[in-house]
């Protein structure tokens, strides 16, 4: 039950501290991966899959190596896989930055909610109204529910700390060099394409609780299941349609429009048939992630118990 145990230690740790203020261990491996790049980097597929195979390997390996270390210590593996959890979570983070950018926008503060709006998404807020601020918001809440609580856990019950590690590492380079864009096109493609495979099964978990729990928000579990059903599948990202198109359903509102990027001007099909979203809804989607979180971590303690029984089990000898 270690495994179990050190991942709800974990996000309850998350929950209670956040992320630290300094000394971040994903912001010190980003300093890593920055420094590598000026090794690492030229304009080639290749060149990205060894920027990729190198963090992504180390820090993997040195998961596997904890895991392995503390496998026959129970208190101590679960100490490393909760340690390694809360590392990897950013759900309380995401909450805080949203609950933000809600107050401000609550106190007419258009301009100061624009600016905090930037911790969360990388389009060009200057010129978004209240309207697309919340939509903004909201996209972002759903999005990170998936990447940065519900995706982490999956891999940390599946394969316990070299999964949590290997996966926040894969999805850091992402959103470092995973990107469109000139200079990242080709270098960024293999950390975008294994981020999208990485996220695959945290994308339907999250659409799934997201349905179950839209009632904790006054929603419709069959409306959030329809948004996903009707309009996920023409999303660019694979798993983002899903999240942003079950959160839609579940809040009763439309997401989806033209996004302004650095390298570009995007228009985002339509998610969810409900009303433009409000600074109202921006809470009501912490509420919702925050529900989606907790039925995460059940799941993942339920999966990650039955697979170290699974573990035991064939390696006792017959």
């Amino acid at each position: 039950m270690s495994r179990a145990l050190g991942l709800v230690l974990g996000h309850l740790a998350d929950g209670a501290l956040g992320d630290p203020q300094r000394w971040h261990p994903v912001a010190g491996f980003g300093r890593v991966a920055t420094a590598l790049e000026n090794t690492t980097y030229a304009d080639s597929r290749r060149r990205g899959v060894v920027h990729l195979a190198l963090l992504a390997g180390a820090a993997t390996g040195g998961g596997l190596g904890l895991e392995l270390s503390t496998r026959r210590r129970p208190v101590a593996h679960t100490f490393v896989t909760a340690a390694a959890t809360w590392t990897v979570l950013g759900g309380t983070s995401l909450a805080r930055e949203a609950t933000a950018v809600h107050r401000l926008l609550a106190d007419d503060d258009l301009p100061g909610a624009r600016q905090r709006l930037t911790h969360l998404v990388g389009r060009d807020t200057s010129v978004l109204d209240e309207g697309e601020v919340s939509r903004a918001a909201v996209e972002s809440v759903a999005e990170n529910t998936s990447d940065a609580v519900v995706a982490p856990l999956v891999w940390g019950a599946v394969l316990g700390v070299p999964g949590l590690l290997g996966y926040r590492a894969a999805n850091t380079l992402d959103a470092m060099v995973g990107h469109r864009g000139a200079r990242y096109g080709r270098f960024g493609w293999a950390s975008a394409r294994l981020d999208d495979l990485l996220n695959l099964p945290g994308a339907r978990l999250s659409g799934v609780l997201a349905a179950v729990l839209a009632p904790t928000v006054g929603g419709s579990p069959a409306a959030s299941l329809g948004a996903w059903a009707r309009d996920a599948r023409r999303h660019p990202s694979p798993n983002a349609g899903v999240v942003e198109a079950a959160f839609a359903g579940a809040l009763g509102v439309r997401l989806g429009g033209r996004n302004h990027y650095a390298h570009g001007v995007e228009d985002r099909v339509l998610l969810g048939d409900g009303r433009p979203p409000g600074p109202g809804d921006i809470e009501r989607a912490v509420r919702l992630a925050r529900h989606v979180g907790t039925g995460a971590v059940v799941v993942a303690a339920l999966v990650g118990s039955g697979t170290r029984k699974a573990v035991r089990g064939r390696s006792r000898p017959s």
